[in-house]
């Protein structure tokens, strides 16, 4: 592959659809920097060349982490996938405190933070690209979901306000979100509005 040197973080790197874009992008010519739980960030990165650090997005410093990984390694960002697992979940008014506060951090506050560290990165070097993958109960709330719906509808709340003013009109390198949902082994495809692309400053 040639490279184009550029670099994509990946959150929830390590298997799945997190995997699979982190291959996509590797294809594209990005250099790589994956980040999840277990060792299969890891061993993606070697076999795919890239650099991986073991965190959890709902921790501020593994997310502080592998930002300035990615830039002692390459000296920019230029591409963020937002992926975490799945929140708490259960009967909707029997779900506690501690999980409600648990679901925010995962699915909200990850989000949050990590604009916060590559938004200003993005911005100096001209411009940069963010996905966050939600879900479709963001767009359909369901109860077998409870906190995904509610937080996830949230990120994409905090993904108008914070990008609306810096989007551009057209993207024509999307990545087609369907596709993706085959290439991580997903049996189901809901929406392809449950990945949503942003970018910072142009």
């Amino acid at each position: 592959m040639t490279k184009i040197g550029k670099t994509c973080i990946v959150t929830g790197g390590g298997r799945g659809m997190g995997a699979a874009i982190a291959r996509e992008m590797a294809a594209r010519g990005y250099d790589l920097v994956l980040m999840s739980p277990s060792d299969s960030c890891e061993k993606l990165a070697a076999e795919l060349g890239g650099a991986a650090r073991r965190g959890v997005s709902q921790s501020a410093e593994d997310l502080r982490a592998i930002t300035d990984l990615a830039m002692a390694t390459h000296g920019r960002i230029d591409a963020v996938l937002n992926h975490t697992g799945g929140p708490p979940k259960g009967d909707l008014l029997d779900i506690t405190d501690e999980d409600w506060i648990r679901g925010n951090e995962m699915v909200v506050l990850s989000v949050v933070r990590m604009a916060r560290l590559v938004t200003p990165v993005m911005q100096a070097q001209g411009g940069g690209s963010i996905v966050n993958v939600t879900s479709y109960a963001a767009f359909e709330p369901s109860l077998m979901f409870p906190t995904s719906g509610v937080y996830r509808t949230a990120v994409s709340s905090f993904a108008m306000l914070v990008f609306g003013p810096l989007r551009p009109r057209q993207y024509p390198h999307e990545l087609p979100a369907a596709r993706l949902y085959r290439q991580s082994g997903c049996r189901k495809v809901r929406r392809s509005g449950g990945a949503e692309t942003h970018r910072p400053g142009r």
